[in-house]
């Protein structure tokens, strides 16, 4: 069985929620929760909960590549001078614009926002985790891919209305049917970081499940990275 990581991301790694759970038929039962703290680091606690385990999925809610455009536009460009593209182009990633077509969800612009800083600490904490654990860790593709560690760009907001649940962040309003938190409840209601973990781990389960949609052009893809999200319907 392979085991669903959901890591709610950020900046201070007090904040990153962390939360485990397996399938159960269709529905993702969360075994553990928690989140960082100056004591134990978010590593430390994940090597510490699947220290012998073979198969493991980790969701991140962090973008893990950067607008292909960006990075070749200010690669040429010199002060005082124009850039030739769009800002949609130049901040936002192809996965971005097909969230905000299909769910009607626009993610926030790795290439001009503040999340930026979260994307950086993200892939900070993908490193340190390969080295804690031992194991490559590569980005997951398909789900049928025989890696026993992989991982996945997610986005508990596109998760959540992908299954036609509210957009509310902190919330698990409307996926009681996919998502079975009952073992670590009530407790973790008192962290909404650890909620959204719990969302991210019904991501991984999706994506092994084939409820979401694949990248179209692969090759931007592998340098932007993909948010794995439900088809769903847009958002209202």
């Amino acid at each position: 069985m392979t085991l669903l990581l959901g890591i709610d991301c950020a900046t201070d790694p007090r904040k990153n929620g962390l939360a485990l759970g397996e399938m159960r038929g269709r529905c993702v039962h969360i075994l553990k929760f928690a989140t960082g703290s100056n004591r134990e680091s978010p590593e430390m606690i994940i090597t510490d909960w699947l220290r012998h385990k073979e198969k493991v999925l980790i969701a991140l809610d962090a973008p893990l590549g950067w607008p292909r455009v960006l990075g070749t536009s200010l690669m040429a460009h010199k002060a005082g001078f124009p850039i030739k593209v769009g800002s949609n182009q130049l901040f936002r990633r192809a996965t971005d614009m097909a969230i905000k077509q299909r769910l009607g969800k626009q993610p926030l612009e790795v290439g001009a926002n503040l999340i930026a800083r979260t994307a950086v600490a993200a892939l900070e904490f993908l490193d340190r985790l390969r080295k804690s654990t031992g194991r490559e860790i590569p980005l997951a593709w398909a789900r049928e891919e025989p890696d026993a560690w992989r991982a996945i760009e997610v986005y508990p907001a596109a998760t959540r209305i992908g299954h036609g649940a509210p957009d509310v962040g902190g919330s698990l309003e409307g996926l009681g049917k996919l998502l079975d938190c009952s073992a670590v409840l009530p407790a973790l209601m008192q962290s909404k970081d650890a909620i959204d973990a719990a969302v991210c781990a019904l991501a991984a389960a999706d994506f092994l499940l084939g409820r979401t949609i694949a990248p179209e052009d692969y090759e931007t893809a592998l340098i932007e990275g993909w948010i794995w999200a439900p088809l769903g319907r847009k958002a209202r």
